[in-house]
């Protein structure tokens, strides 16, 4: 290990303890050692906010062409065609813009009385109980029925491709996962409706993608290969669902440990947009994100080489008291935020945030209208492991 100051702080992004509760040594990068080097993974860290932001900002720089997470990067890993997050310009602007028709701020709003519905249909059935697993009951279902009424994916089969979605971004405790040649462009399930969804078009996502036309990186008009459909299909259904789940889940968490700040909530739901936001900064569902250094880099005395991992801590820069005065580690419905690292920054911003907000705030304000007072039992829950934190269960009990 190697630190800009000497100091003895040890960062392990596999580390199970570090896992559980990154932010003592988040807190410690910040101050201690701004830029970080771990020998035993050989990478670079960067935890202050304002040199996370500028490293995302700075595309060239900072790739995204080998991959957006340390064990793509080490590996070798070459991302399928289409595979947008883990490119860069012109094809990543190509791919990209292909979904951003669709993902709309305007557009993903208009969902809000089926995702309203769909919060009824969760937690109608629970009203009068005793308590239940947010994550089994509301978390895990909510963001891929969203995705399924998107993609025209029957209700019956959602839990299946929940499933494998889960599956592909999980990995063993304290060891790097492992990337699979193929693994998002795999056609175990979507290969047949692929070929369903072309004979019965429909007014839904897949039926889109099918027939967009777009000019491509090198300015030749087209429609997207059955490869690229592939993965534009596995990445909303995986990563879109995970990452909304994980927000719900610790939203319901933080207002269960702030019940002065729920009460609020339950009185007065225009802060519920705010709130949401302050989760989102307290604890993002992705802690990093890495980027590939294409150039020698001096930052904080001392040179990054080309050919380096840089692992940028959106989790320690959301908590960096320089932006987030007087006390990042301290959550606050009612702090004015600005913009949060949460959903990354630059051309790699999050396309589904506005997605993942409305699920969001809808899916507490459901919850605030059912159950307005809720304690959680924290000796029960089970934190989950995959490239993204957060609860495989987590129980309340209403008081």
């Amino acid at each position: 290990m190697a630190t800009t100051t000497g100091s003895d702080v040890f960062y392990d992004p596999y580390d199970e303890a570090i896992y559980a509760d990154p932010y003592p040594v988040f807190r410690r990068l910040r101050e201690e050692a701004p830029l970080y080097y771990n020998q035993t993974y050989d990478f670079w860290a960067l935890s202050r906010f304002h040199d996370v932001e500028a490293s995302f900002a700075d595309p060239t720089t900072f790739s995204s062409a080998r991959g957006g997470v340390l064990e793509a990067i080490k590996s070798g890993y070459e991302p399928p065609k289409g595979f947008f997050i883990m490119e860069d310009p012109p094809v990543h602007t190509a791919h990209r813009g292909v979904l951003s028709r669709v993902f709309t701020p305007k557009r993903m709003n208009e969902l809000e009385p089926d995702v309203r519905r769909y919060c009824a249909e969760l937690l109608d059935p629970l009203v009068g109980g005793r308590g239940f697993d947010v994550i089994a009951e509301l978390g895990s279902k909510l963001p891929m029925r969203v995705i399924g009424m998107l993609l025209g994916i029957p209700e019956q089969d959602q839990e299946a491709i929940r499933q494998q979605g889960s599956k592909r971004l999980a990995r063993e405790p304290g060891k790097p996962s492992e990337y699979r040649a193929g693994a998002m462009s795999d056609a175990t399930f979507w290969g047949d409706y692929l070929d369903w969804r072309a004979r019965r078009p429909a007014d839904d996502l897949m039926t889109a993608l099918l027939n967009v036309e777009f000019e491509d990186e090198v300015g030749t008009v087209r429609r997207l290969t059955r490869e690229e459909i592939l993965v534009y299909v596995n990445l909303l259904s995986s990563a879109g669902n995970e990452t909304t789940s994980r927000m719900i889940g610790w939203g319901i968490k933080l207002l269960g440990e702030h019940p002065d700040q729920r009460r609020v909530l339950a009185k007065d739901r225009s802060l519920l947009p705010n709130a949401v936001e302050e989760v989102l900064r307290f604890e993002p569902p992705s802690v990093n994100g890495c980027r590939y250094v294409t150039r020698d880099v001096e930052l904080y005395g001392q040179t990054v080489p080309a050919g380096s991992a840089l692992m940028l801590l959106r989790g320690a820069a959301n908590r960096d008291h320089r932006v987030f005065p007087p006390d990042g580690d301290v959550f606050d419905i009612h702090r004015r935020i600005g913009h949060h690292m949460s959903f990354g920054y630059g051309i790699h911003f999050c396309l589904g945030a506005a997605l993942a907000r409305l699920e969001g705030r809808v899916a507490l304000d459901e919850m605030l209208a059912r159950f307005p007072d809720w304690d959680v039992d924290l000796a029960s829950a089970e934190l989950d492991h995959t490239v993204t934190r957060g609860w495989k269960s987590l129980s309340i009990a209403f008081t």
